[in-house]
């Protein structure tokens, strides 16, 4: 099973940078897409996408042009789940989730605080709350993957100058301290779990050149639960796809084992 995870900041933006050709290449089983910032009737590529031999589903924000998720998946999920009950993140489009008969994956769009200290307010009630959610579906979902744009830099190791940055909103103490709390109760940031060099990161700002200097912050993740550890052949990032601000991330799981 190979999973992507890949914000892509406008997904008719995307397509126009050839990001369908892309997809056509990498033969992703579960391709989450995060920042989607359309609805899917608005969409005329579509026909391209199921010709690549994938479903989709789609979650979009109900403000135009703004956020919202989506799944694209060769294998029929036998459950899609829209959204996680709580009103102000599912107006936003933030989360949704597929199940196939042994695992679920998860597309989620954490929001970003660094507009301001109200969304920042809000970015630490989705911690509290979808952190509670995430608690409640592991219980039906044990074999789960939490794939996407976490607006969080988890590690000094992934921000590419953690001291200036100590008091930026996607590295302050208390984002970080929820990474923490997210691994101690039994989830894998399977990037991490394989690779332990410094340098890799999935976003970069369109600011100064930052991405051909490799000035970036690893803030896209494929949280896999603990029960999948024995599972993961390979984990990768895919910093020369650029369709994005942002790069896909690369899940494979060995499900035969």
């Amino acid at each position: 099973m190979k999973i992507i995870t890949y914000n892509v900041n406008g997904i008719r933006s995307a397509i126009s940078k050839d990001w369908l050709a892309w997809l056509q290449a990498t033969d992703a089983d579960v391709v989450c897409l995060q920042e989607i910032k359309a609805t899917p009737d608005v969409l005329t590529d579509l026909h391209l996408v199921e010709a690549l031999g994938y479903q989709h589903y789609w979650f979009p924000a109900e403000k135009k042009g703004y956020s919202g998720t989506a799944i694209l998946t060769k294998h029929t999920p036998k459950h899609v789940e829209y959204g996680c009950g709580i009103s102000d993140f599912d107006r936003e489009g933030r989360n949704i989730r597929v199940d196939f008969e042994g695992l679920s994956v998860m597309s989620v769009y954490f929001p970003s605080g660094s507009s301001g200290d109200e969304r920042q307010a809000f970015k630490y009630r989705f911690l509290d709350e979808f952190g509670a959610y995430l608690k409640q579906i592991r219980e039906v979902c044990p074999r789960l993957v939490v794939c996407g744009d976490y607006n969080i830099c988890h590690k000094a190791i992934d921000i590419h100058n953690p001291k200036s940055n100590a008091s930026s909103s996607g590295f302050l103490p208390e984002e970080r301290a929820w990474m923490d709390t997210l691994i101690e109760s039994g989830f894998i940031d399977t990037f991490r779990h394989v690779n332990q060099e410094p340098h890799n990161y999935t976003w970069w700002s369109f600011r100064a050149g930052a991405r051909g200097k490799n000035l970036g912050w690893r803030i896209d993740y494929n949280m896999a639960t603990r029960e999948l550890e024995s599972h993961i052949k390979r984990a990768a990032i895919l910093p020369e796809a650029r369709h994005s601000d942002h790069c896909p991330v690369l899940l494979e799981l060995d499900l035969q084992v």
